[in-house]
């Protein structure tokens, strides 16, 4: 299918956008890489009448420490922070799931801010935004505003962003000494949309559990040292929590049963790993 007549601005700053927006309202979507948004302009099931091309705004292609942070801006590709010389000491866990992320050919157009926008529960930088506590910064007209992670991913392809706003850039704690990190995730090919993905940190014996593809956002198990000797048990009820559904690509009892198992490695995974 062929998308439906839009017209196209090109922004070449951040005050372009929050302007244009301004003036087109509820009527303009925002486009950086579009390997998520062409896919539903194609099949019209989003009908703008205005696309803003974010691609070329200079100020928004970064990515820096800021503090305890790594921030990235709106216009980074996946590829970019794949190749990012400090990745794997930085944001190990976001290094471990970058090959599961599309393909390098999506990877080489999609923007990490856009698949973190788009709030698809099954993809996996969500799933990291949410499993390592991150950020989102939001810009408009009355200035900035930072969210976390569970305020901003409201449920599926839905988030917080208002009217007036876009995203400018996201925030992914940077790791600590003593963390140890685990991902996983079960797909029909690799490549496609997890049917289950999860994420670990543990810091020390105290772990953080991410689950993305279950539930309509990714959802997060906090962990203490002190329910080791139940975490069986706890995942059940985690599992059963998540409220998994049948569909094409899986059952929900199979769903449960990657969350109780794969979780249980990873935790066990992410625990050794900062021992």
């Amino acid at each position: 299918m062929k998308p439906p007549s839009f017209d196209l601005v090109i922004a070449e700053t951040a005050r372009d956008v929050t302007a244009c927006l301004k003036e087109h309202g509820t009527d303009a979507k925002i486009i950086a890489g579009g390997q998520s948004l062409m896919a539903m302009l194609n099949m019209r099931l989003v009908k703008p009448k205005v696309l803003i091309d974010i691609s070329r705004v200079a100020d928004l292609d970064y990515i820096r420490r800021d503090g305890d942070f790594v921030e990235i801006g709106a216009t980074v590709i996946q590829a970019q922070l794949e190749d990012w010389p400090e990745l794997h000491s930085a944001l190990p866990i976001v290094a471990k799931a970058m090959p599961h992320i599309g393909h390098f050919q999506t990877r080489n157009r999609g923007t990490v801010c856009g698949s973190i926008c788009h709030a698809d529960p099954s993809s996996e930088l969500p799933l990291l935004l949410a499993t390592l506590g991150g950020e989102v910064v939001l810009t408009g007209q009355r200035g900035k505003r930072v969210l976390k992670a569970d305020e901003f991913q409201t449920g599926m392809l839905s988030t917080a962003c208002g009217e007036g706003e876009f995203v400018t850039a996201v925030r992914f704690p940077a790791a600590k000494a003593g963390q140890g990190f685990a991902f996983d995730e079960v797909a029909r090919r690799h490549g496609d949309f997890a049917v289950v993905s999860l994420a670990a940190v543990a810091t020390g014996q105290d772990v953080r559990l991410g689950v993305g593809g279950v539930a309509d956002r990714p959802t997060v198990l906090e962990l203490n040292s002190e329910q080791g000797s139940d975490l069986d048990d706890k995942l059940n009820a985690f599992a059963w929590a998540l409220g998994a559904s049948d569909d094409i690509h899986a059952s929900a009892r199979y769903r449960r049963e990657l969350v109780r198992r794969l979780g249980k490695k990873l935790v066990n995974e992410a625990r050794d790993a900062a021992s």
